[in-house]
């Protein structure tokens, strides 16, 4: 898929460690994404994806190594701290995260959903906020269902509210963890849509999935995970088409794409 993608680097990570107790998730990660730039992240359950993706949002935080988005970098080691939380609160307003659970609040609308990280974290006029909520459910193809809860709401709709709520931070780099592994699989195609609609806008983006044909069409670059660390990296034509490594070779063996 075709996007502009600009030499710029907009992440960069270097020798990211991460471990739970003895167990070692990421082993020494290093990698860059260009703005513009669209990326997929393949790999076996329990290969770290994940976890790197919380890392770039500080939901998890790393042992070692450091962390860049824009011009807001963090170093980790025996002498780092987390961000204080106004720090902290902006940057993750920067790097807009979607989860495979949609996490949205029960007792507010599809509206005030989107609404609510303009007026609390933001403190946008509220007529500004409603009406860039608004337009970003006319993005995601849910105009008509503003004024619903999310229980009578579709998978599908869900993640789309969650999308755009992520969006309403107007973030410069968006990460989708697992986006679509949680619904139905009818319903899979029209959050893909939207993913696809933010490619074609030059949006920066981390995919992790298991949508092997969508990586493929969408991404710039696939990497290819297992065991805390990067066994393949390069577009999707090498990686998924004519991979090098024996074990990218038999994981994607299991997938028809």
């Amino acid at each position: 898929m075709s996007h502009a993608i600009s030499n710029e680097v907009m992440i960069e990570i270097k020798n990211l460690k991460k471990a739970f107790g003895d167990h070692v998730v990421l082993k020494d990660i290093s990698m860059q994404v260009n703005k513009g730039s669209v990326v997929a992240m393949i790999g076996p359950s329990g290969s770290g994806k994940s976890t790197l993706l919380r890392c770039i949002n500080l939901l998890t935080v790393p042992e070692q190594g450091s962390i860049r988005v824009g011009a807001q970098q963090f170093e980790f080691g025996n002498k780092s701290a987390l961000p204080k939380d106004r720090a902290l609160a902006k940057f993750r307003t920067n790097t807009g995260m979607v989860f495979q659970h949609f996490n949205l609040f029960p007792h507010m609308t599809a509206l005030e959903n989107v609404m609510e990280g303009m007026l609390t974290v933001l403190r946008k006029p509220k007529a500004e906020a409603r009406a860039y909520a608004l337009e970003l459910l006319q993005k995601v193809g849910l105009s008509d269902r503003a004024d619903i809860y999310p229980q009578r709401l579709s998978g599908g709709q869900k993640q789309r509210v969650a999308i755009a709520r992520a969006l309403a931070m107007r973030p410069s780099v968006m990460l989708f963890d697992e986006a679509t592994s949680a619904l139905d699989p009818e319903l899979v195609g029209e959050v893909l849509n939207v993913i696809r609609s933010l490619a074609g806008e030059g949006m920066t983006m981390i995919l992790v999935t298991h949508e092997i044909a969508f990586a493929r069409e969408v991404a710039d670059q696939v990497i290819f995970m297992r065991d805390g660390v990067v066994v393949e990296a390069g577009p999707p034509s090498v990686v998924i088409d004519n991979p090098q490594q024996a074990a990218t070779q038999s994981f994607l063996t299991r997938f028809n794409a």
